[in-house]
């Protein structure tokens, strides 16, 4: 038997492998089909099954393109309904895989349709539960992504007390925990670094394993949910109702554009302009009104927090290797009308001496010293409000940049505004969408929020204290 965990961290979202005797089944895959199929190749392996936990919110699903090259028959749990032919299972059915067995655990909560798979190894010894959103290390779903139910928040919370008490709990403590999710996902508040472990120890530390009875959990669950971003509803959506193979979204993305072509594009189609170079290659120079999400972080999870539409056409200036892969990761969460990109970069467009922008920065040690002089200055940061009130400067005005497009009217386009995140990552994409929305007396501070607390020279609040 052989398990694996195939993790992608632009969106903390982990899919598995599990083959045995030559068959294959695999757990809630990416929207890419072909790292599941040449695995299986490799091996001379079939695969058989692909699973589905539950109605995803965060991504777009592989499971109809790669139930098609295979296939394999897609198995959803109890109460599922999906648009296209699928297995439904029922509760604690089982599914013989090679020497293993797979068995159906259905554990609604997270979704009404959201289960569990137990896998039973080849002694039929309970071994490892595959949870989904249910169960996350250091964690449970979120109750608040349901697609179309009439349940509230606080309902599908109970339900999932009950999943947790009545299917997962009484399982043995050694078993190995696989989540859907780890840390940095939305689908969750606290989750941890680590992306398995035994069911023993998640009930001696995370704590909503820990509380003692429903409506604890009920309270603990619910309160401090931030708002999801807009893009999960749609995605669990096109999870359920089926869509395009994603082959043919990355051959349309793949179309190179002179750059006069691109400058049309961008005109006719109202195309959005991403520009996904580091933070510090873009600052030097862009194309005007182009927004910088950089590959290197979650690129993937700030596009569909930023771009409200997934129909909205996309241009990409990128590097021509790293091309595919921002179209592949548009795609994951269902952005699928890239309509091409700028053949040769940057550099293209700066070779035919069309307009260019830049964004001024400055080094933290010279912010410290301007800051001392003129402690007044204003500053914005665009961290998330937990990371604001954690700790940051004296006198910076918290505008996240998930909701910074919600809230232009609080910038005043005359003062000029200090930036900042924690690294630079997202303070680049702020500054390029206020630049696109007409600001122009902007300052990048380099290194963000860690580098201005090493100067040791800037006055710094703790809100979670000053507010006590």
């Amino acid at each position: 038997m052989k398990v694996e965990q195939i993790y992608t961290n632009c969106l903390a979202e982990a899919a598995y492998y599990i083959e045995s005797e030559g068959e294959v089944a695999i757990i809630d895959p990416l929207r890419e089909t072909k790292p599941y199929m040449d695995r299986a190749s490799v091996n001379g392996a079939t695969i058989k099954y692909v699973f589905e936990t539950h109605f995803h919110a965060d991504f777009v699903s592989g499971h109809v393109d790669l139930a098609a090259k295979t296939g394999a028959t897609i198995v959803y749990g109890p109460t599922a309904q999906p648009n296209y032919n699928a297995y439904i299972a029922t509760d604690g059915e089982a599914f013989p895989l090679g020497q293993v067995t797979i068995r159906v655990l259905h554990t609604p909560g997270h979704t009404m349709e959201s289960t569990s798979f137990l896998l039973l190894d080849e002694m039929g010894k309970e071994t490892a539960l595959f949870t989904g959103d249910t169960l996350l290390i250091g964690d449970v779903g979120r109750p608040d992504l349901a697609v179309k139910t009439d349940l509230t928040q606080e309902d599908l919370a109970g339900y999932l007390y009950d999943s947790l008490h009545m299917k997962i709990m009484p399982l043995p403590d050694n078993i190995l925990i696989y989540p859907g999710h780890g840390a940095g996902s939305a689908c969750g508040k606290h989750m941890s670094q680590e992306t398995t472990d035994t069911l023993g120890h998640q009930k001696q530390v995370n704590y909503a394993l820990r509380v003692q009875t429903k409506q604890e959990f009920i309270n603990e669950v619910t309160s401090g949910l931030t708002p999801p971003p807009p893009y999960f509803p749609k995605d669990a959506v096109l999870n359920k109702m089926g869509c395009k193979s994603v082959d043919e979204v990355i051959c349309k993305g793949l179309q190179p554009l002179s750059a006069r072509a691109f400058d049309v594009d961008a005109t006719e189609e109202k195309a959005v302009i991403i520009d996904v170079r580091s933070a510090q290659e873009f600052g030097r120079g862009f194309i005007p009104n182009s927004i910088n999400i950089g590959l290197e972080g979650q690129f993937a999870g700030w596009a569909g927090t930023l771009i409200s539409e997934l129909r909205q056409p996309i241009l990409l200036v990128a590097p021509e290797e790293q091309t595919e892969e921002a179209v592949l990761r548009l795609a994951r969460v269902g952005y699928d009308n890239c309509i091409g990109y700028l053949k040769g970069g940057f550099a293209t467009w700066q070779a035919t001496h069309r307009d260019i922008d830049t964004i001024a920065s400055i080094s933290a040690d010279a912010f410290a010293d301007l800051f001392q002089k003129t402690p007044s200055l204003s500053m914005l940061d665009v961290r998330r409000k937990n990371e604001y009130d954690i700790e940051h400067v004296v006198g910076a005005e918290n505008l996240p940049l998930e909701s910074i497009l919600d809230n232009l009217e609080r910038i005043d386009k005359n003062t000029t505004y200090y930036v900042y995140c924690a690294g630079g990552y997202r303070s680049m994409i702020a500054m390029s969408l206020l630049k696109a929305h007409g600001f122009t007396n902007l300052m990048n501070v380099t290194g963000g929020f860690t580098a201005l607390k090493q100067t040791g020279r800037l006055p710094l609040m703790d809100c979670l204290v000053t507010t006590l």
